[in-house]
């Protein structure tokens, strides 16, 4: 497990600045497609990564939690480029979120 995935569920300090949901590009298209592929999970928190341009959400269903990276073009896209963005960010939810590997242990 990475150190920063390891950082995030100890309720560390992370170098990148979490960030509002009015602040993040799209929020309630992500948190819609969320819902879609599985309404018991929740979007916690929301980080922007300085040094590749994405977004870090956060996500928990029970006691467990899932770190999805999505580009910040992507999410800029969203509102312009529709169908294909929309297309291209549900991809990237499911491949995280029907991971088994990507849901990890945590108490909270």
């Amino acid at each position: 497990m990475s150190s920063d995935r390891m950082n995030i569920i100890s309720g560390g300090v992370m170098d990148d600045p979490l960030v509002a949901e009015n602040k993040v590009p799209a929020y309630e298209i992500v948190e819609e497609k969320i819902r879609e592929i599985d309404s018991t999970i929740i979007i916690v928190r929301t980080y922007f990564l300085s040094e590749n341009f994405s977004y870090r959400f956060q996500l928990i269903k029970k006691n467990r939690m899932c770190i999805v990276e999505i580009p910040k073009r992507l999410l800029d896209n969203l509102k312009s480029d529709g169908s294909t963005s929309e297309k291209e960010l549900s991809d990237i939810l499911k491949l995280y979120v029907e991971n088994a590997d990507c849901w990890i242990e945590f108490e909270g």
